[in-house]
């Protein structure tokens, strides 16, 4: 069954319900509220949508926060419905919303059942660039010789590239490394998925994310890459003793590399709806009681990439929350912002 084109657009409904239920939590402070809103609708929404779906990758168990749990069975389950791996992020940036700050993004994706692996660490060391350099870096080799070798492959001067890092303290050594070699940086504090995934994108003007980040952020960040003809590399990153016996007794190799490929079936699906204003997307806005989103669904078969601007009347539009059923989108807005 060609399960993608069934699917593709409503996965879009399930970023878009989980996008602007959670942005009425813009700069409210609450990281907390931001993540239990998107996932309430995230899971209203899945209910309606024709699949056996078991997430496989889930975000919110590393900072017990909300979340859809891997394990979790979503979709109708009705008796013909495919079965699909999904990997899920209802707010990548939770504090990116819960401040106001820009980038932040509700994301999915789908693969046929058994194409999405389970890495039982957290973290991981990941490095991720777009179609030019693809191929090209090594996660393994040294940094100043990646920098080289991006910069020869592109034809421009180290100095002219830009690389990707999340603000943290222990990847101080790093950005003292990139500086002294030459190129430019760009620091984010959140939101690592639509960082990979903008070295990919030519407007963005970022050659090379690197650094340690969540593990189930890379994954969706493949999905999405995979498309794209961009590239990710992850190598786990267990960030004690219990991480790293877990990774031993399950059979997993501490020095291998996984590739885009193997991080993500033939057949995937990605989605994606801004959240708050970012390079990648726009985010959810609210005008002349509509709310407008900004959304973008691909499939890596047929290297399709759906760009999606969606007005929904708030005076019609509901959303099916999983803890309250359907509900109608202004009478929901007006009690959350009140």
């Amino acid at each position: 069954m060609d399960f993608e084109r069934e699917i593709t657009l409503e996965l879009v409904r399930v970023t878009e319900a989980a996008a602007i239920v959670s942005s009425l939590q813009l700069g409210r402070g609450d990281v907390i509220a931001v993540d239990k809103a998107a996932v309430d609708a995230m899971r209203g929404m899945f209910d309606y949508i024709d699949v056996k779906g078991t997430v496989v990758i889930g975000e919110g168990e590393k900072d017990k926060a909300p979340m859809l749990y891997i394990g979790e069975k979503v979709g109708n389950w009705s008796k013909d419905s495919p079965e699909l791996d999904i990997a899920v992020d209802p707010v990548d940036g939770t504090k990116l919303v819960a401040y106001g700050l820009p980038n932040a993004i509700s994301v999915v994706a789908a693969c046929e059942k058994g194409h999405i692996p389970f890495i039982p660490t957290y973290y991981s060391m990941k490095l991720a660039v777009g179609p030019e350099l693809a191929g090209k870096l090594d996660l393994n080799s040294p940094l100043r010789e990646n920098l080289k070798v991006a910069a020869a492959a592109l034809g421009i001067s180290v100095n002219e590239l830009t690389v990707v890092v999340l603000n943290r303290e222990r990847h101080r050594r790093l950005i003292d490394d990139i500086r002294k070699f030459g190129a430019r940086i760009k620091l984010i504090s959140d939101g690592d998925i639509a960082a990979a995934i903008a070295t990919a994108m030519p407007e963005s003007s970022v050659d090379i994310y690197v650094g340690i980040g969540g593990t189930p952020e890379g994954i969706l960040a493949a999905a999405a890459l995979k498309t794209l003809g961009g590239e990710i590399q992850i190598k786990p990153h267990p960030v004690n003793d219990e991480e790293k016996e877990k990774l031993q007794q399950t059979g997993f190799d501490l020095e291998k590399v996984y590739f885009t490929d193997e991080l993500v079936g033939e057949n995937t699906i990605f989605a994606a709806t801004g959240i708050t204003n970012g390079e990648f997307l726009s985010g959810v806005k609210f005008h002349r009681r509509k709310a407008i989103t900004d959304s973008i669904v691909m499939r890596s078969r047929s290297r399709t990439i759906r760009h999606i601007v969606a007005y929904h009347d708030l005076e019609h539009k509901t959303i099916p929350l999983k803890s309250e059923g359907e509900v109608r989108l202004l009478n929901y807005s007006q009690m959350r912002l009140t």
